[in-house]
C-alpha cells in the first residue's frame, strides 16, 4: 500500500490520484476531517493525522509499503522554518520501526545548509536525514513552483502588474506541480531509482516570461514591479508573515539572486509550458 501525506496540496493530490487510477491501494494522511469523504469517494484510504503525532503517524505507517513525502508547510503567521524542522523530524521519526520500504520525498532547487534561509535549509536537512536512516530514499527537487505566481492574478488582472521580488530578467527553472505529482507517482511505484531526481519545466524562464504569459493570457498588458530588498520584509508581514517567516523567506530569495538558481545536469522534463499553466490558471478563475 502507498501512503501519501501532503494528499491535499497541488502535489500530493495529484500522486494519489494518479495512483487510484491505477486501482493501487492508497492512504491519504490529511489533519482535516472534512476531507474524508471526498477521498473516500475517489477510493482512498483516509487516515486523518496531524504529523506532530509522530506515534500515530508511526502506525499509519505500519499499515503500508511505500510513502510519498511532502513536509507541510507551515502557516505564515508562525516561525514557519522552525515548525517545518519540528514536523520534518517528527515524520523521520515516525519512520523509525514503521516497516516503510521505499520513501519518495519532495525537496527544491537549491537546498543546502543554512539558517533563515526558508524551505532551502529545511529540506535539505531532511534530505540529509532521509540518506541516514536506512530507508531507501528517491529525492524529487522540483524547479521554483509555477503556483507561486497564482497569488498575483489579481493584481495582474485588476492593475496590470505583477508584483515580484525579482528582477524581470531574472531567469530560473520552474515547474507545474501537477508534473511533479506525476513523476513522483511514476518513482513510486518503481523498484529502482533511488537518489536526487531534479525536475522542471520543457524550457527555462524569465520573470518578464511570467508578465507576458499572463498578458497573452488576460489580453492586457502586465507590467513586472520589482520591490526592493529594503522593502521585503516589511511587504510580507503587512500581508500576515510573521516577522520570523518574513525573515526566511527573504532569506531564501537573497540566496536564489546571489549565488543563482539551482541548474540540473540532466533533469526530468514536464510538459506543461508557463504560457499553458498561466492560461489554465486564468480560466479557473
Amino acid at each position: 500500500m502507498y501512503i501519501i501525506l501532503g494528499a491535499t496540496g497541488h502535489i500530493g493530490s495529484v500522486v494519489a490520484k494518479t495512483l487510484l487510477k491505477q486501482n493501487e491501494v492508497v492512504t491519504v494522511i490529511t489533519r482535516n476531517q472534512d476531507k474524508v469523504h471526498e477521498w473516500e469517494q475517489l477510493g482512498a484510504k483516509v487516515a486523518v493525522v496531524d504529523v506532530f503525532q509522530t506515534e500515530e503517524l508511526r502506525s499509519v505507517f505500519q499499515q503500508g509499503k511505500r510513502l510519498f513525502l511532502l513536509n507541510p508547510p507551515a502557516p505564515p503567521d508562525t516561525d514557519t522554518s522552525k515548525r517545518e524542522l519540528d514536523s520534518i523530524r517528527s515524520i523521520l521519526s515516525a519512520l523509525t520501526d514503521s516497516g516503510i520500504e521505499k520513501v519518495v520525498a519532495q525537496s527544491t532547487y537549491g537546498a543546502q545548509p543554512g539558517d533563515q534561509i526558508g524551505d532551502l535549509g529545511v529540506l535539505y536537512e531532511m534530505e540529509q536525514h532521509l540518506s541516514k536512516i536506512g530507508i531507501p530514499a528517491t529525492i524529487i527537487r522540483g524547479a521554483y513552483y509555477m503556483s507561486n505566481w497564482d497569488m498575483s492574478l489579481v493584481s495582474v488582472r485588476e492593475e496590470g502588474k505583477l508584483y515580484t521580488f525579482f528582477p524581470a530578467d531574472f531567469s530560473l527553472p520552474m515547474v507545474a506541480p501537477e508534473d511533479l505529482g506525476h513523476v513522483a507517482a511514476q518513482l513510486i511505484t518503481s523498484d529502482s531509482h533511488m537518489g536526487i531526481y531534479h525536475v522542471e519545466s520543457p524550457e527555462q524562464y524569465s520573470v518578464a516570461d511570467v508578465a507576458t504569459a499572463f498578458s497573452v493570457a488576460l489580453k492586457r498588458p502586465v507590467e513586472v514591479v520589482t520591490t526592493p530588498r529594503s522593502q521585503w520584509e516589511s511587504v510580507m508581514m503587512e500581508v500576515g508573515f510573521s516577522k520570523e517567516a518574513a525573515q526566511s523567506f527573504a532569506g531564501m530569495t537573497d540566496v536564489t539572486l546571489q549565488k543563482g538558481p539551482e541548474i540540473a545536469n540532466s533533469p526530468i522534463r514536464g510538459a506543461i509550458t508557463l504560457q499553458t499553466y498561466i492560461r489554465q490558471l486564468v480560466e479557473r478563475q
